[in-house]
């Protein structure tokens, strides 16, 4: 079967798809948000006299203007709506404004007077985690979650020793499409907001709580996203522009600047992660030690998942008999981290990996003979004590990665820093690199996550039409193309349509976790056969047949051929079902050791990298990425091509350009001149194979695909740079002077 067309693909093509910044209303305000300038600082008090004097403003908020809840938060409610008595970092939310146009509500922001007395901000994440009482970003302590994973003997003897200290640095996930939204009230005194998010329902609960209002008070719309990975699975605008409409009585529209997308959204979780691996002579590996602080800003958004995916996943995906584990994601008052593409295996990804092949170093072996001696096998427990599911695809992704051929040696504009004649092949090496990585996906520990779909069936204009509608949201990632394409799969009708995400269909949980596919297209399927059972009843209680049944695209049919078509069937009427689909159950990890069966299932997903360095400028060119990932079935092909790409342009981009410079709790580049993403002349070619393991308790057998490919990417570069200079780099991502003092 042909794949599904993305239904958004001629609109955006062509410049007619409408995403939330482009939306309006007559009669619309705009809104702007004042935000803090210092990392912490105590406020003393907050004079918007001025501002609310200034011709053209309609509205000044402050925290005594939160109608309900002053605090929100995706899984722990500690972040002001509007901050009243502390800001604990830059940009945080303090006033915000409703005027006639932007310039006006931007001019008004700076006629608010806030009076602050600056404190000693906690900065050094490490720190953070015996920061005394006058440290502490929140009472309680700094330490958001703890995860400990203990299995086997703490201290087995051993033929070889490597350790190292990494660290890895804070990434943004970027999305062209910055925050943004429109709210308009509605009569009752409720309010409709259309944004551009990833959970239209986590949405709906916290800003009704924080607005004051019963959650079928508040309908939040979804509307067009320019990209998320992560980033828009938190509360931004919503509440904001919901506040500042119910105050105004009309509606109003935000959307973040360039700069303020860039505290406005949580952030990759930067990490310091020391390690010890211990092995046999002969490369088995007997023993790893992680000790791993992820620094999660001052509010908790999703750091005690991504704890969870750092401490599960600090070995990767090797048997590892002894382990001794201890993960920490802490408070400080550096910007906000939360979700992005990898919650964690990315970060431990980079540190299992460099020791890999600083143990291949020691032991005088090749790197993919060390991880093939060592990969997780069919039936493996991992360091949670949890087996997998199925077979292990960890040792053909290594074998199908070494077998790949090598690209040509490259010459003039090809060679890094070549396309400027700063080079014409002097001090350039080539290295070739391999990682290797594993994620769980969708929500774990016990938690009762399910998507619901609706699948609808009628006759149209004398043809059959089949309609597919749930509340998931499209990020780009092609969830509405699964929807369709698992429709197709189960009716076999010609004509199938998607609707509009629309939360009276019932809860879809977020577009995270890489679990639509699973839980969105799990639910679709269920309905399609649910309307097929429905279908064969009605047959069945019209003609009394008896036998076996089948679908068609005309109608229902026996062996003997067909017994009626889906217009005799109907009759004028549609047969319609709304399933709710739930995963399998999981469960808490015990908090003493760690173990337990705490996933759905697992990902895996290996890189191999070729580049080019000039040793003497620190210049890279990234030659080729190949990539073979475990996708359990590709319901869409193209979608899981595309996913493996652009997880691999952001794990090169994590490798080798990506950071937010945040000095004393500050973002030094809040902007795309100084915060550099790959551009189409850094992306090498990606050569990829999907391997096809299903999973046999998942619809279709399908597993994760989202993810995967930013996990291990960064790596396997990282790995190549180091193979290039013949030395050890420690943080990612690499900078030129790394590359300069390394290289021998």
């Amino acid at each position: 079967m042909s794949p599904a067309a993305r239904p958004d693909a001629a609109a955006k093509a062509t410049g007619r798809f409408a995403y939330s910044s482009d939306l309006s209303m007559d009669g619309m305000l705009w809104g702007a948000t004042l935000r803090c300038t210092h990392p912490r600082a105590r406020i003393r008090s907050i004079d918007t006299s001025a501002a609310a004097q200034l011709p053209g403003v309609r509205a000044v908020l402050t925290h005594e203007d939160v109608p309900g809840c002053k605090t929100f938060g995706l899984n722990v409610v500690d972040q002001p709506v509007l901050a009243w008595d502390e800001v604990r970092c830059v940009g945080e939310a303090v006033a915000i404004v409703a005027a006639d146009d932007l310039h006006v509500a931007r001019q008004a922001l700076g006629l608010i007077v806030v009076a602050y007395e600056e404190l000693e901000p906690s900065t050094d994440p490490w720190a953070a985690m015996d920061d005394d009482g006058a440290r502490q970003v929140h009472e309680g302590g700094n330490v958001v979650r703890r995860l400990r994973v203990r299995k086997g003997d703490p201290d087995p003897d051993a033929d070889v020793v490597v350790r190292g200290t990494y660290e890895v640095g804070m990434q943004d996930q970027a999305p062209l499409g910055p925050e943004s939204a429109l709210a308009v009230g509605t009569d009752g005194g409720g309010v409709e907001i259309h944004v551009s998010t990833q959970c239209l329902f986590e949405d709906r609960r916290q800003i009704a709580a924080s607005l004051g209002l019963r959650e079928d008070e508040v309908r939040p719309v979804q509307s067009g996203i320019g990209g998320a990975f992560g980033g828009k699975e938190d509360i931004s605008v919503q509440i904001h522009v919901g506040m500042l409409a119910l105050a105004t009585g009309r509606p109003v529209k935000m959307v973040y600047s360039r700069d303020e997308s860039f505290f406005g959204h949580p952030h990759r979780h930067p990490a310091r992660m020391e390690y010890e691996h211990r092995a046999t002579r002969d490369g088995r590996l007997v023993f790893v030690r992680a000790r791993i602080v992820l620094d999660g800003g001052p509010y908790a958004s999703t750091s005690m998942m991504v704890a969870k995916n750092a401490g599960a996943f600090a070995v990767g995906p090797y048997d590892v008999p002894n382990v001794d584990v201890d993960c920490a994601a802490v408070y400080t008052n550096n910007p906000t981290a939360g979700s992005m593409r990898g919650m964690g295996s990315t970060q431990v990804c980079f540190g299992h990996e460099a020791q890999m092949n600083r143990l291949a170093d020691e032991l005088g072996m090749d790197p993919v003979e060390l991880r093939l001696r060592n990969a997780l096998q069919d039936d493996t427990p991992l360091p949670t004590g949890q087996r997998l599911r199925g077979a292990s695809p960890v040792p053909e992704i290594l074998c199908r990665l070494a077998a790949m051929p090598l690209p040509a040696a490259a010459d003039g504009a090809a060679l890094p820093g070549g396309i400027a004649n700063v080079t014409h092949g002097e001090g350039v090496r080539r290295g070739v690199g391999y990682a290797i990585g594993i994620k769980g996906f969708c929500f774990s520990e016990g938690r009762d996550d399910y998507s619901t779909a609706s699948v609808r069936l009628s006759v149209r204009a004398g043809e059959p039409l089949v309609q597919v509608q749930s509340a998931a949201a499209e990020l780009g990632q092609g969830v509405d193309v699964v929807q369709l394409q698992v429709a197709r799969l189960e009716l076999p009708i010609a004509r199938v349509e998607l609707l509009p995400p629309d939360m009276a269909v019932g809860p879809a949980g977020s577009s995270s976790a890489s679990r639509q596919t699973y839980m969105t297209g799990g639910a679709v399927q269920m309905a399609c056969r649910a309307v097929r059972d429905e279908v064969f009843a009605l047959v069945r209680a019209r003609d009394g047949y008896g036998g076996e049944l089948a679908l068609t695209a005309e109608g229902v049919a026996s062996a003997a051929g067909l017994l009626a078509t889906y217009a005799e069937i109907l009759d004028g009427a549609e047969v319609a079902k709304t399933v709710e689909f739930h995963h399998p159950q999981t469960y808490p990890l015990d908090p003493v050791t760690g173990q337990g069966d705490a996933f759905v299932s697992f990902m895996f997903a290996g890189h191999r990298a070729v580049v080019d360095v000039d040793c003497e400028l620190g210049i890279v060119r990234v030659v080729e990425l190949a990539s073979v990932e475990d996708v359990g079935r590709a319901i869409s092909v193209p979608a899981v091509e595309g996913q493996i790409e652009g997880g691999s342009a952001q794990g090169l981009g994590l490798a080798i350009m990506e950071e937010l410079r945040v000095e004393g709790g500050r973002v030094r580049n809040p902007s795309f001149t100084d915060y550099l993403i790959p551009t189409i002349m850094d992306m090498p070619p990606v050569r990829s194979e999907i391997l096809e393991y299903p999973d046999p308790e998942a619809p279709f057998g399908v597993k994760g695909a989202g993810e995967a490919s930013a996990v291990s990417s960064g790596a396997a570069v990282v790995a190549a740079i180091e193979q290039a200079i013949a030395g050890r780099l420690a943080r990612v991502p690499v900078r030129p002077d790394d590359i300069v003092w390394t290289a021998r």
